[in-house]
């Protein structure tokens, strides 16, 4: 037998006892990442090829720390993002809501759609927007200097036509130039409610930045209020907003885009599980 393969099939146990969700593929994955192969190719490695780091990222994975952060690098639609440390892990869900982004921006009968990203994180946002949507100018708002470096080394790696701008700014107060110009707004920002501490996996407490996840007011939705407000300010008459929120938010995500604040056709759209995850809305256009 192969000697990695060997060896992914000793560190899927021992992850699978230390409670990973996945721990096939996460065994998988580091092995990848240590050889500098795909999955499909972890076949091809020769014994001699065969790495011992393999085992001391399986051991920082055993102790919880993100897969993403070990192999420093995470996947989003079309790209291979560099994250670690101080970034936002982009997750599976949020592609749902860019595919909702992507089909509005080509329902548009605008030759060059405006779209701000608001708290892009590792800009896996605005970039997925970009190389999708090639006409798209995209402004990208992250006020994390940390989070900013990682947006920043993605963007000058992937971003080959200069499509997004980046802005170390708080979204509340950003981009006043645009007021009124632009034609989509999204936002994945930070939603949980502080009460639900202890119900937040491990890995993501204690290794996603805090101002990430963490929303603010009883209800978590604090962030998502100020998106609504700089949306209402950003967006031309008819322009559209998308905002993420967990699966138990939607109703509450609903009203805060209230029809007395100038939104329309507000609806909650669920995500590949079939549970609520973002809400959309239309700027009123008269």
């Amino acid at each position: 037998m192969n000697l990695l393969l060997d060896e992914i099939a000793r560190a899927t146990a021992r992850l699978a006892d230390a409670g990973a969700a996945s721990p096939r593929a996460d065994a998988e994955e580091l092995a990848a990442a240590v050889h500098r192969v795909r999955r499909s190719e972890l076949h091809g490695v020769p014994d001699s090829a065969f790495d011992a780091r393999f085992w001391e990222f399986v051991a920082r994975r055993e102790a919880g720390e993100p897969l993403q952060h070990i192999t420093g690098r995470a996947f989003f639609r079309y790209l291979e993002l560099k994250v670690g440390p101080g970034v936002f892990v982009p997750r599976p869900e949020t592609e749902v809501m860019v595919g909702w982004a992507l089909e509005t921006l080509r329902d548009m009968d605008v030759r060059d759609p405006l779209v701000v990203d608001l708290g892009t994180g590792s800009a896996a946002i605005a970039l997925s927007i970009a190389l999708e949507a090639p006409r798209a100018r995209v402004h990208a708002v992250e006020k994390d200097p940390t989070a900013f470096v990682h947006a920043t080394r993605n963007v000058e790696e992937l971003d080959e036509r200069g499509r997004v701008r980046l802005h170390l700014d708080d979204f509340a107060a950003a981009l006043t130039e645009l007021d009124g110009t632009v034609d989509l707004v999204v936002s994945n920002p930070p939603y949980i409610p502080m009460s639900e501490w202890e119900y937040v996996p491990r890995d993501v407490r204690d290794h996603d930045p805090a101002d990430a996840l963490w929303g603010g007011g009883d209800d978590g939705l604090d962030a998502i209020r100020v998106v609504e407000r700089t949306a209402r300010r950003l967006l031309r008459p008819g322009g559209y907003a998308a905002v993420e929120h967990s699966d138990l938010q939607g109703n509450g995500v609903y009203w805060v885009f209230a029809e007395e604040h100038g939104w329309r056709d507000v609806r909650n759209r669920r995500d590949l599980a079939n549970r609520d995850r973002f809400v959309t809305a239309r700027l009123a256009a008269d």
